[in-house]
């Protein structure tokens, strides 16, 4: 019975990872794109667990140990694992997924998450668990607080959830459809992220019963498994393999199959700026979701739909941590304007030279060299992509981890002028939907999108008269 975690993490995997979906990203866009459509597929998650959770209790099916309130421990740990998460590039299940996609930043940050958890929970610092979680209200749900049904909370972030998506999916129909890539058979595009969501929460409530009849009384979860497994390869102690530890190595076989299927898995090395971000973020993610009781998974999905205090108020802090975490460290780099002629990736070279085969920058002018490098014209568009000749720049973010690819795009497309090109490559798979979407949000229009490789992309996108449908008001 024990391998149904196995089968249940690989296909919450395989929905991860073509869903793109990471709850790090969906807050995260709350403050850098003032968008709230990621955030209601995370709705999508918590209503469609609410409902199978509440159906399943009702009819006795499982019994779930409502876990009490310990303010303190929830605030600082929800606080913790927000800027955690916005280091290491992506939330708990997201960094297990990620590293199915080959990104060595993830590695890193999931070995320092295991460490710091197991440290935790069983080692050096659960001293310090213990004394944060003293301070416990002896609170477990809203519901039973109020002394009310929990169907009346099940029925209302249904109905909320409902109209939030029919409004986004409203919004969606009035607008250019966001460019999806052109030279991949429909089995590889990636899942609607409310789809995702959807699916995500069915699995959520056939996890728990498969679990609970292992003897874990509990659902989808991410941080004690990640400790257990950690404990489990540093003693050999077999009484840590259980039905959650089964269930995130699943996680990351289905990711992995779905990654290398597709096309999208490929090692990739980080540079040293990452990785010190990856160890820092790796450790508070293992420090925060354990004094919270959980990552986005536990609380931000399990809890809440079972609208426990400690997971909606760990939500709230998980997202101020975020938040925090966005003014002050997802930035674009400053630029560093250089007049010395560097060549340009072959990828984007060849790109312009075959849509533009009469252009200034295919001309060959005796004694005159073709400006592919830095130019100093003072604007960042030239002085962070390179100005390949009729109104095209290329930008390369080879290498960057999401977001950070989009945040660039930003910063160089605001000195663009309407009707210049902006031909970005990129490496960040997460990008193959939030580049795109980006573009629509702003009223740009994407002239050409396609990969270029092994989890290596190309988006070609036209600078409009930018007049946003802002959704910040949702």
């Amino acid at each position: 019975m024990i391998l149904t975690g196995l089968l249940v993490g690989a296909i919450l995997g395989v929905v991860m990872q073509r869903g793109r979906f990471c709850v790090t990203g969906m807050i995260r866009d709350i403050f850098l794109q003032r968008s709230w459509r990621g955030f209601v597929a995370l709705l999508v998650v918590i209503a469609v667990h609410a409902i199978g959770l509440a159906a399943l209790t009702s009819t006795g099916v499982i019994a779930p140990d409502h876990t009490t309130f310990a303010p303190a421990a929830v605030i600082v740990g929800g606080f913790l694992f927000g800027l955690g998460i916005i280091l290491a590039g992506g939330c708990a299940s997201g960094t297990w997924y990620r590293s199915a996609e080959g990104l060595v930043g993830s590695w890193i940050a999931l070995a320092m998450y295991a460490l710091s958890a197991a440290a935790m929970k069983y080692g050096a610092l659960r001293g310090l668990d213990t004394w944060m979680k003293s301070w416990d209200t002896g609170l477990t749900t809203i519901p039973k607080a109020l002394g009310v049904s929990p169907w009346w909370f099940v029925v209302a972030i249904s109905v909320i959830t409902f109209i939030l998506v029919r409004r986004f999916r409203a919004r969606d129909t009035k607008r250019p459809a966001a460019a999806r890539l052109t030279n991949q058979p429909v089995w590889k595009r990636p899942l609607h992220l409310y789809t995702a969501g959807a699916l995500v929460g069915l699995i959520g409530v056939v996890a728990w019963p498969l679990s609970a009849a292992t003897g874990r009384n509990s659902g989808l979860g991410i941080t004690t498994p990640t400790a257990n497994t950690l404990q489990y390869t540093v003693t050999g102690d077999d009484g840590f393999i259980d039905w959650g530890v089964l269930l995130v190595l699943g996680l990351l076989v289905g990711a992995f199959i779905a990654a290398k299927s597709t096309g999208e898995f490929r090692v990739r090395i980080p540079d040293a700026t990452t990785t010190v971000r990856s160890v820092a973020g790796g450790l508070l993610m293992g420090i925060g979701a354990t004094l919270a009781g959980g990552c986005t998974v536990g609380n931000g999905m399990v809890q809440t739909s079972l609208f426990s205090f400690q997971g909606w108020i760990a939500l709230l802090f998980i997202a101020v941590g975020i938040g925090v975490g966005a003014k002050y460290w997802l930035k674009p780099a400053t630029a560093t304007p250089t007049k010395t002629p560097q060549t340009a990736p072959q990828t984007t070279a060849a790109a312009i030279s075959a849509a533009l085969p009469d252009s200034p920058a295919n001309t060959a002018i005796p004694g005159m060299q073709m400006a592919t490098g830095f130019i100093n014209l003072h604007s960042k568009a030239d002085d962070k992509a390179r100005h390949l000749g009729d109104g095209y720049f290329a930008l390369d973010s080879l290498g960057a981890v999401c977001p950070f690819p989009l945040i660039e795009a930003k910063d160089v497309m605001a000195d663009l002028e309407p009707g210049q090109h902006l031909v970005i490559d990129f490496d960040c798979t997460q990008g193959t939907e939030t580049i795109p979407q980006w573009a629509v949000e702003d009223g740009h229009e994407v002239t050409d999108f396609h990969d270029t490789g092994e989890a290596a992309w190309q988006i070609t996108i036209k600078k409009g008269h930018v007049d946003r449908d802002d959704i910040s008001s949702v």
